[in-house]
C-alpha cells in the first residue's frame, strides 16, 4: 500500500508513464515480505522495450516488471532504489521519505 503522496503526485506519474516517459514516483511502502524496506520508488513506462532498455543499464531483468496495476513498471527498493536513484540524480525524491547516510 502506497503512503506519503498526494493524489496530484499519482496522477502526474500515471500520465507520465503513458506518455511513454521513464517516470520516478517513491513512496513509503510496507510489505512482510521485505523487512526493513520502507520506502519503493516505481520506475514506470508503457513503452515496455523502452523500460526493458532502461532496466538493462542496472542488470533488472525484464520479469521483474510489474504489469498487474495498469502501469509497467519496476519496483526498486533496499539497495537497487538507494544506487540507481542516484545514479539517476533523484535523491531528493528519496530523502522526502527517509535520510540518507
Amino acid at each position: 500500500m502506497a503512503f506519503g503522496i498526494n493524489r496530484d503526485e499519482l496522477k502526474n506519474w500515471k500520465q507520465s508513464v503513458e506518455n511513454k516517459e521513464i517516470a520516478f514516483l517513491t513512496h513509503y511502502w510496507l510489505d512482510e515480505r521485505f523487512p526493513g524496506c520502507k520506502t519503493v520508488t516505481k520506475v514506470g513506462c508503457s513503452d515496455i522495450n523502452k523500460l526493458i532498455e532502461w532496466g538493462k543499464q542496472y542488470d533488472l531483468k525484464e520479469e521483474w516488471i510489474d504489469y498487474k496495476e495498469g502501469y509497467p513498471h519496476y519496483d526498486l527498493f533496499g539497495k537497487y532504489e538507494l544506487e540507481i536513484m542516484e545514479k539517476e540524480n533523484l535523491l531528493e525524491q528519496l530523502k522526502r521519505f527517509r535520510p540518507l547516510k
